[in-house]
């Protein structure tokens, strides 16, 4: 399965990589970041309330935009009434998705609580019914173009493993693929990735893909969850906060042996910038300052010693003042250096630059 383009239905993608539907992190300017590094094969959006879709709530909309350099694009809705997820499905649909999926693993409280996401797992015969609303409602927005898919846990708790009997099952209504988190609801996000249990789903179905997600943080994981689980595709989610270049490099030691350098830190700190101005074209102000205070420590994983260069981007006070840390920080400011660098090394001297951004945030 390395190297190999993943076919969903009738949707061929680019490659077997998917950016995961990860709630308040995978937008559309994050999403649009992720593309720009490249080896994405589709990428989520972030997860979808159908009610909030048909009614045209404020928010499901902003998590639901996509454009035209945002394809192929999944749509992922989550919840647990038939006749409001179908309905959704078909919005999804009418509203650019390439593929609509249904949430059956969130473990988060919120979803699980409204009897969505990972508590669909309880019931396989009632998920499976809801599912085959959603596939025909999908079917008949589409004309057949867009496929429905799936995404699950193993099962609720180690006593419960459902995922390859409700991944059959699932197959036989209509789901074009399923994606496999291999850990449990009970787990969340503890312990180890289960191989095994999502090379069981593998070898459940027939005949559709089953996409392996979970601990994917580097292109050997990659590499080692296809040739282990014998999955089609690996979905990507936290691995991709600070790296959104893994794509590229996952798809690259698949196809050619070697993982590419990593980007330079001046690509880096353009890609932070990218991120900034795709938030701040498709929201607001308000939005990018909140979301890059958030996601600046995730970047920052990726950038050395970098303290001062966070602090001065989570006391910003505006996107101006943001600008001027990274530049500050391209100039060879805003940096610190931990006990085992060169202790030899001059101290570093601030810049105007640096001076500016420390003084605005």
């Amino acid at each position: 399965m390395l190297a190999r383009p993943l076919q969903i239905g009738p949707v061929r993608l680019e490659s077997n990589l998917l950016l995961a539907p990860v709630a308040n992190y995978c937008d559309l300017a994050f999403r649009l970041t992720a593309r720009s590094c490249g080896g994405v094969g589709l990428a989520c959006t972030d997860l979808l309330s159908p009610h909030g879709l048909l009614r045209g709530g404020a928010k499901s909309l902003d998590l639901a935009r996509t454009n035209d350099e945002d394809k192929p694009v999944g749509m992922q809705l989550y919840g647990a009434d038939p006749d409001i997820l179908a309905d959704g499905a078909a919005w999804a649909v009418d509203h650019g998705a390439t593929v609509v999926d249904i949430n059956m693993g969130c473990p988060v409280d919120k979803v699980v609580k409204k009897n969505g996401g990972s508590m669909l797992l309880c019931d396989p015969e009632s998920t499976v019914r809801l599912a085959e609303r959603v596939v025909e409602s999908v079917h008949r927005a589409s004309g057949g173009a867009v496929p429905a898919t799936a995404k699950v846990r193993l099962g609720w708790d180690a006593n419960s493993i459902v995922a390859p009997r409700l991944a059959r099952m699932l197959e036989r209504v209509g789901i074009q693929a399923v994606t496999v988190h291999g850990r449990t609801t009970e787990q969340r996000f503890k312990g180890d990735v289960n191989h095994d249990g999502i090379a069981e789903v593998v070898a459940a179905v027939e005949s559709i893909p089953v996409i392996g997600n979970g601990d994917v943080t580097t292109p050997e994981a990659c590499v080692e969850m296809i040739e282990r689980t014998g999955c089609a595709g690996v979905m990507i989610g936290r691995g991709a906060f600070s790296a959104p270049w893994i794509f590229r490099d996952c798809w690259a030691l698949q196809t050619t042996g070697v993982v590419p350098p990593d980007p330079s830190e001046v690509e880096k700190i353009e890609l932070v910038r990218t991120y900034m101005n795709f938030m701040l074209e498709f929201r607001d102000e308000r939005y990018a300052m909140t979301h890059i205070r958030r996601r600046i420590s995730w970047f920052g994983k990726r950038l050395g010693p970098c303290k001062p260069l966070k602090e001065a981007i989570r006391l910003a006070p505006d996107p101006e003042s943001v600008f001027a840390a990274l530049d500050a920080f391209l100039q060879g400011d805003l940096r610190q250096f931990g006990q085992n660098d060169d202790n030899d090394a001059p101290p570093q001297r601030r810049s105007a630059a640096a001076t500016e951004a420390i003084s605005a945030a």
